[in-house]
This record gives C-alpha cells, sequence and structure tokens, in this order.
C-alpha cells in the first residue's frame, strides 16, 4: 500500500501554500494515488528549549511527554510532535508545502523542526554518517513567496529542510519554488502554474501506482515559477 504524506506548513487556512498541496494531491488522486494531508497548525506542540536533555541516552525530549504550557489538569493537551515524526517515519513519499515569511518558513513549522535534535544526538551528532540519496525517503518541496526578488529567497529553507530531514532518513528529492504569490488571485491568475503542480502530483501518482522508478516529469513549471 502507498502511503504518501502532504505536510500542509501555513498557519493561515486556505492560503496559497495550501492551494498548492491542494492541487498536488488532486493530480496524485487521479493517477489513483489517496495522499494524507495533514496540516501542522492543526497539531499542538512546543518548541525545542535546548536543555541538553535528548543529548543523553535514550535520546527521547523531556517536552514529547508533558502537557502544553498551562495545561495540567487530566484534560490537558499533551505534545504532539512525536505524532508527526511517526506520520513522517511511516510515510513512502512526504510533500511539504509552505509559505516563506520574512525569507523563512512559518514559526510552527521552524519550532517542529528544532524538536528533531533529539534525532541528530541518538545518531551521533555531528558524527553521524548520512544515508545516500538513494536510499532516503524521497521528500516533495513547494514554497510559496509573496516576494518576487530576491536570490536567496529560498536558500535559507531549503538548507535548514536538508537538516531537518538528514535524521529522519529523508532528504528533498525535488522542488518547485514558487514566487509572486501574495494571495489565491495570484495563483488563480497563473493557470500554467497551477496546471504544472496538478501535474507534478499527477506525475508522482503515476511512479508509485506504477512503482516506475524512471518515471519522468512530463510538465516542468513555467521559468518564472521556478527560479530560485
Amino acid at each position: 500500500m502507498n502511503n504518501v504524506l502532504v505536510l500542509q506548513c501555513s498557519p493561515h487556512v486556505g492560503g496559497v501554500s495550501d492551494s498548492v498541496a491542494n492541487l498536488f494531491t488532486k493530480g496524485m488522486a487521479e493517477a489513483g494515488i489517496e495522499a494524507r494531508t495533514v496540516a501542522l497548525r492543526d497539531y499542538a506542540y512546543s518548541p525545542c528549549t535546548g536543555c541538553g536533555g535528548c543529548s543523553r541516552p535514550p535520546h527521547k525530549c523531556i517536552l514529547a511527554s508533558r502537557p502544553l504550557p498551562g495545561q495540567n489538569d487530566a484534560c490537558a493537551q499533551m505534545d504532539q510532535a512525536e505524532e508527526i515524526f511517526q506520520m513522517i517515519n511511516e510515510a513512502q513519499l512526504v510533500m511539504i508545502s509552505s509559505p516563506i515569511y520574512f525569507y523563512f518558513l512559518p514559526a510552527h513549522f521552524k519550532a517542529l523542526i528544532d524538536r528533531t535534535q533529539r534525532f541528530w544526538m541518538l545518531q551521533g551528532g555531528e558524527d553521524r554518517v548520512p544515508l545516500p540519496l538513494s536510499r532516503a525517503k524521497p521528500v516533495l518541496v513547494a514554497m510559496t513567496a509573496g516576494r518576487r526578488r530576491g536570490n536567496l529567497l529560498f536558500s535559507g529553507s531549503l538548507l535548514s529542510l536538508k537538516y531537518f530531514l538528514a535524521p529522519l532518513g529523508a532528504a528533498v528529492r525535488e522542488t518547485r519554488l514558487l514566487r509572486g504569490l501574495e494571495s489565491i488571485k495570484d495563483l488563480h491568475e497563473r493557470p500554467a502554474v497551477m496546471a504544472a503542480l496538478h501535474a507534478w502530483g499527477h506525475d508522482w501518482g503515476h511512479r508509485l501506482a506504477t512503482k516506475n522508478a524512471s518515471y519522468e516529469l512530463t510538465q516542468p513549471l513555467p521559468d518564472d515559477a521556478a527560479k530560485s
């Protein structure tokens, strides 16, 4: 069974990056693959405090077993970061769709990234041996930005994602970096981009449905959308 996880990383419901994810999943569904869409904003977890607790065996995060701050009664909401890590671990393919805020990822997504510190420590920290790309779980990344210019608009976020995914046994395989999309209206005014995102999902769905690893993408994004 194919297990595809689509992570919506925006705090804004129904925004541009959500729409990008939806176009991808619709294309994938038409190829016969149903993806599971998970919005990070629906999960509550605390940011890493840098306490160093995970540096010692068994390299667990103390936040994972605690109620969220301010909730101490029997019905308190527990930290859910580990639930997301478990979904990533179980997925065959992960697609991440995120907006860019001030040249970086949204705060709630960054908080999740910081919580992977325990996985780094579990694998030996700076001394860990990374998986070769051919063995890493494939991750597809779509990023949307309202800004139209900036040579480094996506660079910092992509570098952060590289080291976020590495201790999870995953790596960025393909990206779609979209500029000038401040609103849904901007996206709708670029039908070629919408069609290409739909085709991206369809093509990956076809790969999974046919188990054809050499299947080539047929509709790349237009040049003005793909530039980083």
